[in-house]
């Protein structure tokens, strides 16, 4: 197809509101691979995609490379779209990029929290508690990635946020086994909560020290999954 024709699909998309369609269909289909209802290596077949979602082929492929920009679906040339496979080594590194940005955000903040957001954080701690006191780990698992969103809304740092929004989609699957490993979430647990008290005491270095350290412990699981040919 040549430029101009592109440019043409491009434009009659945008007129008669087909860029909704795509943006509904890869939203649609980014939450069905992070829940786990399409497992990586498995392939994305178009015309089951377009009948699920109700979409033109045209829209279905926009919205796989779209998916294929945040590292979740690999399109592989004369064979169609898959769900991206992610190694234990791959994954160390994508954690290691994130704990530097989430230690920035949690820096910021620690500068940024209002009374009533410093009030949000201890209800989620508390529940977080909860949570592990009554054996609700999927609960948990729920809890921590609201702590986190929130504390990335607290700082309000659009880039950090969208590059760590990323990072996290491609890891969604091991973030959610890790948080299922037998005596993971009582050893988190007091480290979301040093995060929560050095937010809510408004001290960044304390704040980005405790993400860091807390994010560190990940990798140290992921390090040890590794060296023992096991996975998340």
């Amino acid at each position: 197809m040549s430029a101009e024709k592109d440019l043409t699909s491009v434009r009659r998309a945008r007129d008669t509101g087909e860029g909704g369609d795509k943006a509904t269909a890869r939203d649609e289909l980014r939450t069905a691979i992070l829940s786990g209802e399409y497992m990586p290596g498995e392939r994305l077949v178009e015309a089951q995609l377009i009948e699920r979602f109700g979409v033109s082929r045209f829209n279905i492929r926009l919205a796989l490379q779209d998916l294929s920009g945040e590292g979740l679906v690999e399109i592989q040339r004369n064979r169609g779209a898959q769900v991206r496979k992610i190694s234990l080594a791959e994954t160390i590194e994508i954690t290691q990029v994130r704990m530097v940005l989430e230690g920035l955000v949690a820096a910021q903040a620690a500068e940024r929290v209002t009374d009533p957001q410093a009030s949000e954080l201890d209800e989620i701690g508390l529940l977080m508690r909860r949570a592990v006191e009554s054996g609700e780990f999927r609960r948990y698992s729920d809890l921590n990635q609201r702590l986190h969103g929130l504390i990335r809304t607290v700082a309000g740092h659009a880039t950090a946020d969208r590059l760590i929004g990323t990072l996290r989609a491609q890891l969604a699957r091991h973030q959610f086994m890790l948080s299922l490993l037998p005596g993971r979430p009582q050893t988190s647990l007091p480290q979301h909560e040093r995060i929560i008290t050095a937010i809510r005491e408004r001290d960044p270095a304390a704040a980005e020290t405790a993400m860091r350290e807390h994010i560190a412990s990940v990798i140290e699981v992921l390090r040890s999954l590794e060296e023992s040919g096991g996975h998340p």
